[in-house]
Order: C-alpha cells, then sequence, then structure tokens
C-alpha cells in the first residue's frame, strides 16, 4: 500500500472490518477511535485528505484502483498546468478508500439488492456512524485551516468526500448522521458549523445512484449538515445504470443521469468543463451543484453504460478546483 493511499473495510451491516489471525473481524464500537489512530492517522505532509467510497459491482482491488487512478488524473493535471489552482500550493492529498460489498449479477434484482443493501447498512447497521466516526477522527486530527484564519488559504489540512454511484449515498448518510450530533475561514460563503463533530470542505458525488429528489426526501439534513462547501453531482444522459436500471427499479431516472431535481436550497446547474478552462467561484459557491456531465462521460457498454466513466482528467480537474476554492 502507498503512503497516500490507506483502506477502510466495511462488513455488509456497516461494521468496520479489520484483519486478524482468524480472518476479518468486525471493530467493536468503543475501539473505533483507537483503531483509526492505529491505521489513520493524517500525515503531517499532507494537504488535503481524501475520502473516496466506490459505487455498484465494484470489487475491493477495483476500488483500491479506481482512488489510485483519481489520485494519479489529479496529480497529472496538477502537474502539468497548476494556473487554475492558484491556492494549491502545493498540492499533497493523501487518500481513504472506503470498501465495501457491491458486486450482484448485472440485472434488475441484483440493482435493487444493492441499492437496497446500501440503504441498510446505514439506516439498520453501522455504515453511517462508522463513515461518521471516521470523518469526526480525521477533523480532529488534521491542522486546523482555521487557526489562524488569515491563514487558512495557506496552512492547514482540507477533507473533502468524493463518491460514486450508491457509494454516494453512504457519504450522504454519513453527513446527515453527523448533522444531527450536537471561526470563520476562507474559501466558501458557508460559514463553518459549530459545535458539529466534523466540517467536511467539499462532496462531489460522481453519477450517484439516487432518485433526483433524494435531497428533499431522504437526505434532508444535508441543508445544515456540517458541509462548509459544496454539494456537486455529476450526471450523464449515457448513463444507463441511473437511467435505464434506475427508472426500472425506482420508476424514476436517477441523479447520476438526470442531475439533481429538487433539494433544501437552490440548485445551481452547470455544465462539466474541460480540463484547461477554470471553474469560477460562483459557478460553484453553492449548497447545491448539478454537473451536466453528458459531453465527458460517454464511454461504456452493457447495462451500465457510461456509469464508471468517471475517472477522467475533467474529474480530476473539478476536484482540483474544488480543492482550490475551499483555502
Amino acid at each position: 500500500m502507498s503512503p497516500d493511499v490507506h483502506v477502510v473495510d466495511l462488513g455488509p451491516d456497516g461494521r468496520l472490518l479489520q484483519d486478524t489471525a482468524h480472518g476479518p473481524r468486525p471493530v467493536p464500537d468503543n475501539r473505533l477511535d483507537d483503531h483509526f489512530a492505529e491505521e489513520l492517522a493524517p500525515p503531517a505532509w499532507a494537504t488535503d485528505l481524501l475520502v473516496y467510497v466506490h459505487g455498484w459491482q465494484t470489487g475491493p482491488d477495483s476500488a483500491l484502483t479506481a482512488g489510485r487512478r483519481l489520485l494519479t488524473l489529479a496529480a497529472e493535471r496538477y502537474a502539468s498546468v497548476p494556473s487554475p489552482y492558484p491556492r494549491l500550493k502545493p498540492w499533497d492529498p493523501w487518500l481513504v478508500v472506503i470498501r465495501w460489498p457491491s458486486r450482484s449479477w448485472p440485472s434488475l434484482g441484483g440493482y435493487r439488492r444493492i441499492r437496497d443493501r446500501a440503504h441498510a447498512m446505514s439506516t439498520e447497521g453501522h455504515a453511517d456512524r462508522v463513515i461518521g466516526r471516521l470523518l469526526g477522527y480525521l477533523d480532529a486530527h488534521r491542522a486546523d485551516p482555521a487557526a489562524p484564519p488569515v491563514l487558512a488559504g495557506r496552512d492547514g489540512q482540507y477533507l473533502h468526500l468524493i463518491g460514486h454511484s450508491f457509494g454516494c449515498r453512504f457519504l450522504c448518510e454519513a453527513v446527515q448522521w453527523a448533522a444531527g450530533e450536537a471561526p470563520l475561514t476562507l474559501g466558501w460563503s458557508t460559514p463553518e458549523p459549530p459545535g458539529r463533530p466534523f466540517t467536511v470542505d467539499s462532496m462531489l458525488l460522481l453519477q450517484m445512484a439516487a432518485p433526483r429528489d433524494a435531497f428533499t426526501t431522504t437526505f434532508t439534513a444535508l441543508a445544515e449538515a456540517p458541509l462548509r462547501g459544496p454539494v456537486v453531482a455529476t450526471y450523464s444522459q449515457h448513463d444507463r445504470a441511473t437511467g435505464f436500471w434506475h427508472l426500472r427499479a425506482e420508476k424514476r431516472a436517477g441523479i447520476g443521469h438526470a442531475g439533481i431535481g429538487t433539494a433544501p436550497a437552490p440548485v445551481s446547474a452547470i455544465r462539466m468543463l474541460p480540463a484547461d478552462e477554470p471553474y469560477p467561484l460562483a459557478a460553484l459557491d453553492h449548497r447545491f451543484v448539478s454537473v451536466d456531465a453528458s459531453g465527458v462521460f460517454v464511454r461504456g457498454h452493457g447495462p451500465a453504460g457510461a456509469h464508471s466513466d468517471h475517472l477522467r482528467p475533467e474529474s480530476a480537474h473539478l476536484l482540483l478546483s474544488l480543492a482550490d476554492h475551499s483555502r
């Protein structure tokens, strides 16, 4: 395992797993913080802490490969053309990949089974609390971007969440869980919520597998959640998993196919920009941002279409832009 990538594995009930002499075993709830301290201490060299959760039909090795690929794309983008990210000096990310059992037959029944598992792992299981505790641990042990406030754009470590497909649900559930738990910084216009277990600087949801009204029917607390930056969701009309399959399973298209429909705050609609075109702060500085990637996420065959075509330079550019505007 490279020093800039670490793995967290969740079981079918959402519990955190650890390797033992007898195979993977769940970590007791009262040992979560100790386990994180032993395995996931953020290094002092990291400027940005990233948490990535994969989606449907992704095995453990593929999840790790996807996380590393996203890091590579961002590193290549920053190294070749750093000018769109003037506040990223430097960009030294540290990534945690959260893995969960997401494999099924590529069928309507398989889609429904993994959809129900992803939901149950948080609402009936432990995934929301485990991920929430992880984010709280990372937040507590990172260098504080708000101290002192005048240096927020230069010092400190920034926390960004990245989800793909059903993985987006886990992140929304975890942040929503924290919204029910009980100083201004530079960058985004939204103040940092006081007294919360953690604060997230941005949330990037790539091809989210959830109904278009999920933010007004399911993830209703995100408007008041511990998010200092925006919730940014991409969509592509070439995504058949959240289009055709989601339509058959839930009688309506998903966010990953048609974008955010309704939300508790106004939704800003923009298109995904080429990797050499900067995102203005005004384009991303909203609570909810729906990004049309139909001209970018186009590759893919079979029942999922372009659902997994998110590992692109344009995605890395969007991630870097969110990190830059967080300063």
